[in-house]
């Protein structure tokens, strides 16, 4: 219980310094949000309204004053109201984040498995060449731009080949293109991880043992080598869930989808400070929330950190 309420403490701390480390990165932007909305001529607004609407989203008090508004705001749920549409900042967030989360999801999964499936290619290979191209495989996943690889992706499956449609696809349909562009770049730094977690293990005097004793090399990797393994690939899993959330966004903005991308990147063009707050914090939510689960389940999975933390 110490340990799990230290983990927790600890999360709860990282959260706070994201809201806050956010909420001064946008007070210190450039220009006033609201009166780039409202003192367009053309709404036909006086001076004295425009000045309540200002009072209203608070932006004449003092900063200090700002930062506690905002933040009781947010412990209470109340994330305010958008600048450029004067709508519920809950609302816009709960419309886009649905699509979002579902493609984030489906884009880790599909990762997880290319990761895997580059890592058990490359440690089965008959074949030194094959294992060595195959080993050289997320060197070069990692480098390509998330922007790039759904436009390539685009051009060849859509345009060329014919495929697989962008323009007015099937629900799943779809997601085929923009899960592949996010799990890609993904599965790079997970494979990397996995092979050398795995050569580690293989190299171990207990795999050695086994190997002795007349198992085949798929069934040691399989029973003994990929637990043993599995560790240090679920806590890269769990660091690169903020590198998903933000190739997610780019994703959206390359195939048009609606979304926190998509929020996003409406919320920069028009300096919607609110919008853009929300979404760090949901972004940094669900980051620490994967942590925090890989920090607890770490013990469970690795007896020697059981053993540290009842110590």
């Amino acid at each position: 219980m110490t340990y799990v309420a230290s983990r927790v403490l600890s999360s709860l701390g990282v959260l706070l310094g994201a809201f806050t480390l956010a909420f001064v990165l946008l007070q210190a932007l450039p220009g006033d949000a609201v009166m780039i909305r409202f003192e367009n001529p053309e709404l036909g607004l006086t001076a004295e309204q425009i000045a309540a609407i200002r009072e209203s989203y608070g932006a004449d008090s003092g900063l200090l004053a700002e930062y506690w508004h905002a933040l009781s705001g947010a412990l209470g749920g109340d994330l305010g109201y958008s600048v450029a549409s004067g709508a519920p900042v809950r609302v816009l967030v709960g419309e886009a984040l649905g699509s979002t989360l579902l493609l984030a999801g489906l884009g880790f999964v599909a990762a997880v498995l290319l990761a895997g499936l580059l890592a058990f290619a490359a440690s089965l290979s008959p074949f030194s060449w094959l294992a060595t191209l195959l080993r050289s495989l997320p060197s070069l996943f990692i480098s390509v731009p998330v922007f790039w690889l759904g436009i390539v992706l685009i051009q060849v499956f859509s345009f060329r080949l014919g495929w697989i449609s962008v323009i007015r696809p099937g629900p799943v349909e779809a997601l085929i293109l923009p899960v592949l562009t996010l799990a890609v770049p993904i599965s790079a730094p997970l494979a990397q991880v996995l092979l050398r977690a795995i050569d580690d293990v293989r190299a171990q005097p207990f795999v050695a043992v086994v190997r002795a004793k007349g198992a085949s090399e798929p069934w040691l990797l399989v029973r003994n080598v990929l637990r043993n393994a599995a560790l240090p690939a679920m806590t890269i899993a769990g660091v690169l869930l903020g590198e998903l959330i933000g190739g997610a966004v780019v994703t959206e903005t390359v195939f048009a989808r609606f979304g926190i991308g998509r929020l996003t990147a409406d919320a920069l063009n028009a300096q919607d400070t609110p919008v853009l707050q929300a979404i760090v914090i949901i972004a940094a939510t669900v980051f620490v929330v994967v942590n925090l689960a890989v920090d607890l389940l770490a013990p469970v999975l690795d007896p020697r950190l059981r053993r540290r933390v009842q110590a």
